[in-house]
């Protein structure tokens, strides 16, 4: 049993750090509440027990303070009604309207704080504004796995103010924390990492530190054309980081002497220019005319990584083969999806990290045919970059 769900919240006021960071259109309405959703079953577990929820989160990247269009208020009605009691909401996240709500609160009741990034002192990880904010509750509980890799004052400095026994992880940060560690230190082989997007240098030292746990490595996205050019293919006006060719061949050096494969797309959809409706084509991933740019992955590559991921018992995805949100673009992401349902269905452990492999799981209505879906975008990249996550070391500190 996980330490949370045993753990009885009757009579305690519980302060969890959530991660309602959504995105709002210009009316302020919700357009994705998935991070919202994945805390629910901490929240109803505690008011089940009897407990009281005080709930605090970022939006945004508010600049100068308080600014109407980053405030937690726009989310109250619809946290009400997931949650299924009334949420109170407090105008700031410290002082004395924030103090005196969180000593009313009686059991069954939820309070929603102001934004956390109206302070400065947040992103600081300011000690004295962790401290005023750990009074608010008895117990703390970080559910919010989206933000550990920061360390914040509500992520990482707030919980030394807690006893050992009263800081704990919510039920999405234990499944992301137990998912990412299983992938991670016990996979079983064979373990297929796919990486997608755009830059090999966001992906650097994910690749690096999966070298020494993968057995196979897919490589799509704008990125791969970086490795084709590397290994002097044409890739037209494909994107490119040039600065970054002798990085693509260490990288694929070093697979090779570790006996690691890694796979890139040999044939991609190719465009005249980046936009829905460009006249498109396809050709093999090296040989790509001038003023044509590689968008997605071709056909053969997506039978090839199909196979590849077929034969895998662990698998684990970060990034889109190619630029899914047009449509002409999105049939390799597709591909890949079906790939990791079909051999998730067949028992392999499938992870699924990084904002828009999310989308695109989403997008094509996927969430339940993969084994777990990790809301925690840098958070996930950081974790499989090998690198300690302040929000998780504070709590089991």
């Amino acid at each position: 049993m996980s330490q949370f769900t045993d753990y009885n919240f009757s009579g305690k006021k519980a302060l969890i750090r959530v991660d309602f960071n959504v995105p709002l259109d210009d009316k302020y309405n919700i357009t994705d509440d998935t991070r919202i959703r994945a805390a629910v079953p901490t929240i109803k577990k505690i008011l089940d027990d009897g407990g009281s929820v005080i709930l605090m989160s970022h939006l945004g990247r508010p600049k100068d303070g308080p600014t109407e269009k980053y405030s937690l208020k726009h989310l109250v009605n619809h946290i009400s009604q997931l949650v299924g009691a009334d949420v109170q909401f407090a105008n700031d996240c410290i002082g004395e309207e924030a103090v005196e709500k969180a000593k009313n609160l009686q059991p069954g009741q939820v309070l929603l704080l102001e934004n956390l990034r109206f302070y400065k002192e947040e992103e600081k990880g300011d000690k004295a504004f962790a401290e005023k904010l750990s009074k608010l509750g008895d117990v703390y509980v970080n559910d919010a796995f989206g933000t550990a890799h920061r360390a914040h004052a509500s992520t990482a400095v707030i919980a030394q103010f807690f006893p050992k026994d009263r800081r704990l992880f919510g039920l999405v940060m234990e499944g992301e924390v137990t998912s990412a560690e299983k992938v991670l230190n016990s996979a079983e082989k064979p373990f297929t990492a796919i990486i997608g997007g755009a830059k090999v240098s966001d992906k650097i030292m994910i690749i690096e530190n999966l070298l020494e746990r993968a057995t196979d490595i897919i490589i799509g996205g704008g990125m791969a054309y970086t490795f084709e050019k590397a290994m002097d293919g044409k890739i037209g006006n494909s994107l490119c980081e040039d600065d970054r060719l002798d990085t693509a061949r260490e990288l694929l050096k070093k697979a090779e002497e570790k006996g690691v494969c890694i796979h890139l797309p040999s044939d991609s959809i190719i465009a005249n220019k980046f936009a829905g409706d460009a006249e498109i084509s396809s050709s093999l991933s090296n040989q790509i005319p001038d003023g044509w740019m590689g968008l997605d992955i071709g056909a053969m590559a997506c039978d090839m990584f199909a196979k590849v991921i077929s034969k895998s018992k662990t698998i684990l995805w970060n990034g889109p083969m190619g630029v899914f949100e047009m449509e002409k673009f999105q049939h390799g992401t597709k591909a890949i999806a079906d790939a990791v349902a079909a051999a998730t269905e067949k028992g392999a452990f499938s992870l699924v990290g990084g904002g828009d492999s999310v989308a695109a799981v989403n997008k094509f209505g996927y969430t339940d045919k993969v084994s777990y879906v990790s809301t925690g975008g840098g958070a996930m990249l950081e974790f499989f970059e090998g690198k300690e996550l302040p929000g998780i070391a504070a709590v089991k500190a």
